[in-house]
């Protein structure tokens, strides 16, 4: 079949392809694609036999191109969309609008698409360019599961003033019976059905699932109407750390910690309501809260492993109390004493020839003061004044972390983490393989089976450490970069600021944001 004749060229389709028939040479390439254009079934495959084919007379035909259907249906690789495509020129669409219609039933039909059919007016569509055709629905996935926890107070001082005193106040212990709510989870729900343009149906994807992050020790799980309740095992203090909810025991004393009750060593919170007498410690997994107004003065020892440490009035450390907390350190003003918090130390009014140590030192923005002493953060240090008009010599310093360091602990401890944890799921299968026949071991195997038990239990405890550990170190490595030592209203000469290796000595009253700029500090 001829497409096109001159007096330069035929062009010639032949069972479904374009051949050019040259007579003539000199025929325009740009002149050429004028007739392309007037003809959209043709689809040119070979520009470089075109361009010398139009130069060269030769008695045979040259292949150039495509001969394109008048219209065809193409379907996505998913089955959910068709799109139309018709090869003819925007008159002929227009002239023989109810042909192309039933040709596109005709279509619709050869390809079995039943579902999603949209309707389509051709004149809408433009020569060789996508039409949407038929449109399948996709399923849609269902409800993620939705965690509730119980709403703790926040741990945050609220420093007041009545015109006699202030006070330093928190909600910090918060406790509990056994089988208390602790929070619950919403089931992940089904997703909602789709089709495709076959009117096949497609599978919705359930919502994600969710797990309950809780200690397995003070904790448990129980299904009641159709959720997953999370009630405490034991009655106690409800704790959070790092996302994970706790239950500690909790040891109450009504008076003071002294000789009456000795030091205290204790697997859990304790609260205090008096204080702790010089010279005695108090020593606790848990939290740890000293309510006495006038705080505590010549205690030896106060320190909790993995939790917080709030005492309501001061700490008068005569040179002699250490306090130290895994988490936080909440104290209304520090008298020559020596505090360290793995995470933030507030101080609600000064510090005064003491040694802090943390990862953030907060003090009162408003009117706290650091006076003597040495304050060392990895993070930040806010104070409102430093060192005093006597130019007393007071030490503000961040030690940045160094980042490539840190990655290298973390690898370090979380492939220990991870050889841990296969030697627990080992020990584990073990127990349970042991459980069914346990009535008839010796007492030799018993005792084996105790030392089993034994280690199982240390793994799993040196597992939490490093699990903890791991944690605190992203949590510091997400600090680099943001070093700064804010002082809001006076710090005086003899203030000594040192960020890194960065450092300097005041020596006039100034303020402000201090921290690196440009490799240099910023005083």
């Amino acid at each position: 079949m001829v497409i096109h004749e001159n007096n330069f060229f035929k062009i010639i389709n032949n069972e479904g392809k374009v051949y050019l028939l040259t007579r003539k040479p000199g025929f325009m390439l740009k002149d050429f694609e004028t007739i392309v254009r007037q003809n959209p079934r043709i689809k040119l495959t070979n520009f470089a036999l075109l361009k010398k084919g139009l130069n060269e007379v030769k008695d045979t035909p040259v292949e150039i191109g495509i001969w394109l259907p008048s219209m065809v249906i193409e379907i996505s690789k998913d089955k959910m969309s068709a799109s139309l495509f018709v090869y003819e020129t925007a008159e002929h669409i227009k002239e023989n609008v109810q042909s192309i219609q039933k040709k596109v039933q005709q279509l619709l039909a050869e390809e079995n698409i039943t579902y999603g059919i949209l309707n389509v007016n051709p004149e809408s569509v433009v020569t060789a360019k996508a039409t949407l055709i038929a449109q399948g629905t996709p399923p849609v996935q269902g409800k993620d599961a939705q965690l509730t926890y119980l709403e703790l107070p926040e741990r945050k001082p609220v420093i007041r003033e009545d015109g006699k005193a202030d006070y330093y106040d928190m909600n910090f212990i918060y406790e509990i019976e056994e089988g208390a709510w602790l929070g619950e989870k919403i089931h992940a729900q089904p997703g909602i059905p789709g089709m495709n343009i076959y009117g096949e149906p497609i599978p919705a994807p359930w919502g994600k699932d969710l797990q309950l992050k809780y200690d397995r020790k003070s904790a448990f799980e129980v299904e009641e109407e159709g959720k997953t309740v999370l009630r405490s095992k034991i009655s106690g203090v409800v704790e959070e750390h790092e996302g994970t909810v706790f239950v500690n025991h909790h040891l109450p004393i009504v008076g003071d910690v002294g000789v009456e009750t000795g030091n205290i060593e204790f697997n859990g919170s304790v609260s205090i309501k008096g204080t702790v007498q010089p010279g005695f410690t108090v020593v606790a997994n848990g939290d740890i809260s000293i309510e006495h107004p006038e705080g505590v003065s010549g205690a030896k020892l106060i320190k909790s492993l993995y939790g917080d440490i709030f005492i309501r009035g001061g700490i008068f450390g005569l040179g002699e109390t250490l306090v130290e907390a895994a988490g936080d350190i909440f104290v209304k003003h520090v008298n020559d004493a020596r505090l360290i918090a793995g995470k933030n130390l507030n101080i609600g009014f000064y510090s005064l020839g003491s040694k802090l140590s943390a990862r953030s030192i907060l003090v009162d923005e408003r009117k706290g003061k650091i006076i003597g002493g040495t304050a060392i953060a990895k993070s930040i240090i806010v104070t409102a004044c430093t060192g005093n008009r006597l130019e007393r010599p007071t030490e503000l310093i961040i030690n940045s972390i160094n980042k490539a360091q840190s990655l290298e602990v973390i690898q370090y401890k979380a492939s220990l983490l991870k050889s841990m944890q296969e030697d627990i799921i080992q020990l584990e299968t073990h127990l349970e393989r042991i459980a069914p026949v346990i009535h008839t071991l010796t007492q030799r195997q018993l005792a084996t089976l105790e030392l089993t038990e034994q280690k199982l239990a240390s793994n799993k405890e040196t597992a939490l450490n490093l699990d903890r550990e791991i944690k605190q170190l992203m949590s510091d490595l997400r600090e680099v970069g943001k070093a700064e030592i804010h002082v809001t209203k006076e710090a005086y000469p003899g203030t000594y600021i040192q960020i890194g290796k960065k450092s300097t000595v005041l020596t006039s009253i100034t303020n402000g944001r201090f921290l690196i700029e440009n490799g240099e500090l910023n005083v």
